[in-house]
């Protein structure tokens, strides 16, 4: 019989990685919101669709995914999104399939534990503490200086994010936190860290056999925070491979994944550079593909895309093992922003260089491809002038995801 693999999604994404699956053989069984069956997900390649109410809890899917089984023997389950990862590895704990279980996948989504893997393995973070014990958190905010962020734990990007000046001022966003009575803004829910100003990096990684075997270093042009808090349009662009901070994170993010005793799959990594002091941090690692087209700008680059190598990864077996492309060493880079009308007229943004435009109603976007670095740089620049000028529009800040 043929090979069945079911597969969360809660957000419209991962469209290579079924698509790897469907040309390995297996049946596709994609699960997901109701809302989302409008998207343009590649339905040649998929079986079967299944799907849960869009305010669906993570039980929900565990139970659309068990019906499923009652007709069609299930060999492997995988979530796409970041708020995925745990649903799916409920669901494999619970029809007793192979796979990471809730245990080890929490490493990934709790930043606490997260922190305290990587300081114990004597990576670099910037100091920490929990909201557990008043005396803990009075002898921090007294310790190490401020400014702080109070962070949700299990959020992603900059979501929920709050950052203050004064004790007085983290004191009484924890009692307000305290104050709503609901288990998800528990102040045990937070962490309190020292807020660094600087670079932000991200590196995204094949995994295979406990080796990098590889990966792209790539910054953000402002920071994810503040793009989040203040607006303005997103950018990331491959670091240059002779550059000092390149080598430095390759070697930071193969001691995050062997602490993380991470064997075999796909990760997104992010690091801070401190302004002042030029010392690296890390700021997350995640076990899922970077949003934002990042796959993409790695696949122009690089010669290789997250989605498809993880899928490959995840269905290799003696008689089809995993093969890594070519690699080679090139450079892309994105802009991206919300737009100020629904389908943005981009016909004069019209650069040789552009090899992607985003199609995504409310937003304008490109990805740049070029051998030259300084190249990249420069028409970044330049289109982050023009989409400021032309398009850009903000939108409230969300305190969280919606679920």
């Amino acid at each position: 019989m043929q090979n069945h693999i079911a597969i969360i999604a809660s957000d419209f994404k991962g469209s290579e990685f079924i698509e790897e699956c469907q040309n390995a053989g297996w049946f596709v069984t994609l699960v997901t919101r109701k809302k989302l069956l409008d998207e343009a997900w590649p339905w040649t390649a998929i079986g079967d669709a299944r799907t849960v109410a869009d305010d669906a809890g993570v039980l929900d899917y565990v139970r659309a995914v068990t019906n499923l089984a009652g007709s069609r023997r299930i060999d492997k389950v995988v979530g796409l999104d970041e708020f995925d990862v745990l649903t799916a590895a409920m669901t494999r704990e619970h029809l007793n399939l192979p796979g990471m279980s809730r245990s080890f996948a929490t490493r990934f989504r709790d930043k606490l534990m997260m922190r305290n893997i990587a300081h114990n393995a004597g990576i670099p973070c910037p100091e920490y503490t929990s909201a557990f014990n008043a005396e803990d958190i009075s002898n921090f905010l007294n310790e190490v200086p401020a400014p702080w962020i109070i962070k949700p734990r299990n959020e992603v990007s900059a979501f929920g994010i709050r950052k203050c000046e004064t004790a007085d001022e983290a004191w009484s966003i924890l009692t307000e936190l305290d104050n709503r009575n609901t288990w998800r803004d528990h102040p045990s829910q937070f962490l309190i860290e020292r807020f660094i100003e600087g670079k932000v990096f991200h590196v995204d990684s094949v995994v295979e056999d406990d080796k990098v075997v590889a990966c792209g270093v790539s910054q953000y042009g402002t920071t994810p925070f503040n793009v989040s808090h203040h607006g303005g349009v997103f950018t990331s662009f491959i670091t240059p491979y002779r550059s000092k901070e390149r080598k430095q994170l390759e070697v930071m993010n193969r001691a995050l994944l062997m602490a993380f005793k991470y064997n075999r799959g796909v990760t997104h990594a992010e690091f801070l550079q401190c302004n002042r002091t030029g010392e690296l941090y890390l700021l997350e690692v995640a076990c899922r593909v970077g949003g934002a087209y990042i796959a993409n700008v790695l696949e122009y680059a690089c010669n290789f895309n997250l989605w498809r190598e993880w899928a490959k990864l995840e269905l290799a077996s003696e008689e089809r093992p995993y093969k890594l492309p070519k690699l080679r060493k090139e450079f892309a880079g994105v802009t991206l922003a919300l737009a100020n009308t629904e389908h943005p007229d981009v016909s004069a943004y019209n650069d040789p260089e552009i090899v992607y435009s985003v199609k995504k109603p409310r937003h304008v976007g490109f990805i740049f491809h070029s051998r030259s670095s300084e190249r990249i740089d420069e028409l970044l620049t330049t289109y982050t002038d023009r989409i400021t000028a032309d398009f850009l529009t903000i939108a409230p800040v969300k305190e969280r995801h919606d679920d």
